[in-house]
């Protein structure tokens, strides 16, 4: 019943924001990945920023990887009225920012594309994580979902190649094409943070990509907070409640061997993200 309610809720709210959607915003900044990452956790922080509105019905639209057949008024109807943020300019002397957060436009080969070709001049937040870490978390997530079927992470890691092979080259051959593979059960290839990021700087430019490392954030948010609003262009207001969304447990229990080996794969794409943290991964120190 109350799914059924929730649904219901949504297309009414859906409809409204159609009739309106000229009198929309249209976000300023997306929060783009990495998924299991902290993603969650940062989007809870930036909505009690009074002037950083959130989408009405739900923080990831998904609108650039999933569902790129609806149009960019789809899109925009799930945003806040433009007449609220001329309220809140008016207010605080600043122009208020929408935003949203889908971690699987980091990783959809086309997302990046999309996005710089609808929204220019848009500013993208990434977040990384020891991908070892992510990738486990990743497995125990999914297979929470339902959406794995396979309960040991080792065998799922060694069914990856097999699973994706020729998936992201579908993707980019059939735009309106959906891989659940692609989506959830990417545990290795989502962790290659840098492969993913070298598109964003392509296409949208290193200076409106901001990388943040997730272990940074969860030790001290605070500096990582502000270090947010100065990439966004606006001022603290207020002290925000920072706090672990979504959190699986940690897998100390993983194999050695398992470990290692993943240490050693992610290695390289872990030193290619210096550049883009201007310090070593947390994770590598």
């Amino acid at each position: 019943m109350r799914s059924s309610f929730k649904r219901s809720a949504h297309a009414v709210s859906l409809t409204t924001g159609r009739i309106t959607v000229g009198a929309r915003m249209l976000p300023s900044f997306l929060i783009i990945g990495a998924q299991r990452c902290g993603t969650t956790s940062l989007y809870r922080a930036l909505a009690q920023h009074p002037l950083i509105v959130k989408p009405v019905l739900r923080k990831g639209v998904h609108y650039f990887d999933v569902a790129y057949d609806r149009s960019l008024s789809w899109y925009q109807a799930h945003f806040p009225l433009k007449a609220t943020a001329a309220k809140l300019h008016r207010r605080y002397g600043y122009r208020p920012q929408a935003f949203e957060s889908s971690p699987y436009y980091l990783f959809h080969p086309l997302a990046a594309a999309r996005i710089a070709w609808d929204l220019p001049g848009v500013k993208l937040i990434v977040l990384v994580r020891d991908p070892v870490e992510r990738a486990c978390s990743a497995h125990a997530h999914e297979l929470a979902r339902g959406f794995e079927t396979e309960p040991s992470f080792e065998r799922a890691l060694d069914l990856e190649a097999e699973r994706l092979a020729g998936e992201a080259n579908r993707l980019c051959a059939s735009p309106h094409y959906v891989s659940h593979a692609h989506q959830h059960h990417a545990y290795l290839a989502r962790g290659r943070y840098a492969e993913q990021l070298s598109r964003l700087e392509l296409l949208v430019g290193r200076d409106r990509v901001l990388v943040l490392d997730s272990g940074v954030f969860f030790r001290d948010p605070e500096p990582v907070y502000d270090r947010v609003l100065e990439f966004l262009g606006l001022p603290r207001l207020g002290d925000p409640v920072f706090e672990a969304h979504n959190a699986q447990p940690r897998t100390s229990d993983m194999p050695a061997k398992v470990r290692q080996k993943l240490n050693e794969y992610f290695a390289p794409w872990d030193a290619l993200l210096e550049p883009w943290l201007g310090a070593e991964p947390s994770w590598r120190r």
